[in-house]
């Protein structure tokens, strides 16, 4: 990273001087056998309350249900687009739009990577220009920050 790069942290740190430790919470509950059993997982804010998941909604298609792996996708997506509005905050730069589709490869049991592809309108943006700001992203979204896997990403700016 080169010493131009914003860091998303410095975004969100220059907007509160006194920042406050934040926990988020989620449940599991599970019943049953590795592969016959099942779950669900709740969230403390209520958007997730008794979704089920399970080794068919993993491991299987066309299972109703959802996984660790799509909740990683869902929670890089969301980490990742509010990292580019943050940086292009910084550069004075509001979007009209930021859309972001995220993808968790998985080989056998282990997560292998995260693609992340994301659609931007931007007025006042160059490709070249939006294209540093998701590496930007890419490096310092706190999500990516954590994940011990490649995590590529490409950008498509909207005229």
């Amino acid at each position: 990273m080169n010493d131009t790069a914003i860091k998303t942290e410095d975004v969100i740190n220059s907007d509160t001087e006194n920042p406050t430790e934040i926990k988020r919470t989620a449940f599991a509950n599970w019943q049953g056998g590795f592969k016959e059993g099942e779950g669900t997982l709740s969230t403390e804010s209520g958007v997730l309350e008794g979704t089920s998941y399970s080794y068919k909604t993993r491991f299987e298609e066309g299972e109703i249900g959802t996984n660790p792996e799509e909740l990683l996708a869902a929670a890089h997506a969301g980490c990742f687009t509010m990292s580019v509005a943050a940086i292009l905050n910084k550069k004075k730069l509001v979007p009209t739009s930021l859309s972001t589709t995220a993808t968790t490869t998985m080989v056998g049991l282990a997560i292998t990577g995260i693609h992340i592809s994301i659609n931007g309108l931007i007025p006042e943006m160059t490709d070249a220009e939006f294209s540093a700001v998701v590496v930007d992203a890419t490096k310092n979204c706190l999500i990516s920050k954590i994940l011990n896997i490649r995590v590529t990403s490409e950008a498509h700016l909207t005229v």
